[in-house]
């Protein structure tokens, strides 16, 4: 052996050497490789698909099946990444399956990340994928319906990975403690149940993060009594103290973990509201644009249930904005359970009603008494006709304040739930006082 080579060149992590060879070995992904599902007939019938888009959570497994997919079908493999490939490294790799095809061998070309290939790049690839001389598997962590480009997505089929489970993970460390060759069995070690525990929860569904913790565990605790190393729960920790979040300010985790928290908010669930919450703010959300949110959501989803609540969520965003964070934690935590906690009415999508109706029926003239009377009321009769409301009891009169050929003019349905009832029984009272009274002694009928 060589010592220097021992010295200087460091050994595969314990997540490259654990990874599996068969589709025996693959853990998780039932629903694509699970016996009976397309991909593992495919893969039993000998066959693959011309190309696939595998899109996933990192340490899900997207390269790893590929790999095996290769292996399986005896394959030519080559792995490119868009981070630090170009089209030059492509088109070695091209040459290469050239030779492969004249050897009555397919290529199968992982390109990872390849939601990073620009879109020449992502061009480069069309005539060799559609001619069959490679078959294409990208991996991404983004939506490739955003991310690839429409014809090569015509070309491919697209399979979605999920984060494995606690149980996955726990069978993957447990195998990483068994196998000998390849894991950590040819060393004499104790982890115990709550350790393994943690590491499985706090991993994110990720193996290779797993691993990579169990791994430092392991390496970084001095043998006790045996010799045995024994690594607790506070080791466990230590190694892994907190879970990332995988969260992208212009990705999907930022629409579907605001959406989650809009959500909960509008289904009154305060513990879920404040979980979204904190889930954003830990993975660096900007406060502002949560702030927004809640000011649209006051209006959208609570509205005349709780006059309050605009208020409230209207102080919160001014303070916010004098204190910042972190102190205005506080503040969208105070704005976030007022509004779950608020009764709950959607009544202003009347004014979307309203707007279909003018986009319908088209723009109408403004009745003459309801033109402005201050420009030409002598000449053009602007304002004729209108009733002044404070000129009459109760100041409310009956008159038509809408353009009298609109169709349907009936847009208000007012909510059920906290102050908007008692709002709306007055609307409806002075609705149903009929006809339209004459004018009071002295009364101008005109805008003072």
């Amino acid at each position: 052996m060589d010592k220097t080579a021992s010295l200087f060149t460091p050994p595969l992590p314990l997540a490259a050497r654990l990874r599996p060879r068969s589709l025996a070995e693959f853990v998780g992904q039932e629903h694509l490789v699970g016996p009976g599902r397309l991909l593992w007939r495919s893969l039993k019938a000998g066959r693959l698909f011309s190309s696939m888009i595998f899109w996933g959570p990192p340490g899900s497994g997207k390269t790893t099946l590929a790999r095996v997919m290769a292996a399986m079908l005896n394959c030519h493999f080559a792995s490119l990444s868009a981070v630090m490939s170009g089209v030059a490294d492509l088109r070695k790799v091209v040459e290469e399956a050239k030779r492969y095809q004249n050897q009555g061998r397919r290529t199968v070309v992982l390109i990872d990340e390849i939601h990073r290939f620009n879109k020449a790049q992502q061009d480069a690839l069309l005539p060799h994928v559609e001619e069959g001389l490679i078959t294409l598997v990208g991996a991404t962590t983004e939506n490739p319906y955003f991310e690839i480009i429409g014809p090569l997505l015509s070309r491919a089929r697209i399979f979605i990975f999920e984060p494995l489970t606690e149980k996955h993970l726990r069978t993957i460390l447990a195998r990483a403690l068994k196998e000998k060759d390849r894991g950590l069995g040819d060393m004499k070690t104790e982890v115990t149940g709550e350790a393994l525990d943690y590491l499985a929860a706090m991993a994110g569904g990720d193996a290779r993060r797993a691993l990579t913790a169990l791994e430092l565990a392991v390496l970084s605790t001095d043998p006790g009594e045996g010799g045995v190393i024994r690594v607790d729960l506070a080791a466990a920790r230590e190694c892994m103290p907190r879970r990332d979040l995988m969260y992208d300010r212009a990705g999907d985790a930022h629409y579907d973990t605001v959406s989650a928290f809009i959500k909960s908010v509008r289904g009154s669930d305060v513990d879920a509201a404040l979980y979204w919450l904190a889930r954003m703010l830990e993975a660096g959300e900007d406060p502002r644009f949560i702030m927004r949110r809640l000011l649209i959501l006051a209006s959208e989803d609570i509205g005349l249930a709780d006059p309050n609540a605009l208020v409230q969520a209207a102080a919160a965003s001014q303070a916010l904005t004098w204190v910042g964070l972190p102190e205005g934690q506080y503040h969208l935590a105070q704005a976030t359970i007022y509004l779950a906690l608020a009764p709950k009415s959607n009544s202003t999508q009347a004014y979307f009603k309203a707007k279909a109706a003018l986009e319908d029926q088209g723009a109408t003239r403004v009745p003459a008494p309801l033109q402005d009377a201050h420009r030409d009321r002598q000449g053009l009769g602007h304002g004729q006709g209108y009733l002044y409301p404070h000129d009459f009891p109760g100041h409310w009169v009956e008159q038509e304040y809408l353009p009298p050929d609109l169709k349907a003019p009936s847009f208000y349905e007012p909510g059920p739930e906290g102050a908007e009832p008692d709002l709306a029984a007055r609307w409806r009272a002075l609705k149903s006082r009929g006809k339209k009274p004459d004018l009071p002694e002295g009364g101008s009928g005109e805008n003072p």
